[in-house]
């Protein structure tokens, strides 16, 4: 009876989280974002990327640097160390180009030059093949 009433009670509660993912039509670009009670989570892998990373590899992460950002809706960016992988998103997540989304607390503008996001505090992150910079 405990259990069917622990249940019933999980199963009532408002969910604490809804996530969302988007890509860019290049499909170089791929975005998960994280929303619902408390401040928004945005997690974006660029898959090839030319030039010098956003900032310096910290020690101990030699390959894989400058593929992972990650960003609150407060607060500095963060690179993650890490391989890419590999793209799985389908053209059913595309973030077209021209286009807006807004979290709330994070902001993210797609363009044929690249995406641009950036949260409530002005710190956010500019994704192209080309470049990449984190302000």
């Amino acid at each position: 009876m405990r259990l069917l009433t622990l249940v019933a009670l999980l199963a009532a509660g408002p969910a604490l989280a809804d996530v969302s993912m988007f890509r860019m039509p290049s499909g170089n670009i791929e975005c998960t974002i994280g929303t619902g009670e408390g401040p928004s989570d945005l997690a974006c892998v660029i898959f090839e990327r030319g030039g010098a990373p956003a900032a310096p590899p910290p020690a101990g992460c030699g390959a894989g640097w400058g593929h992972r950002f990650m960003m609150w809706g407060r607060g500095p960016v963060q690179l993650q160390c890490g391989a890419p992988g590999m793209p799985g998103l389908g053209p059913e997540h595309d973030f077209a180009y021209g286009r807006a989304l807004d979290f709330r607390d994070i902001f993210c503008q797609s363009s044929r030059n690249g995406l641009e996001c950036r949260n409530a505090d002005g710190h956010g992150f500019f994704l192209s093949r080309a470049r990449q910079s984190v302000f």
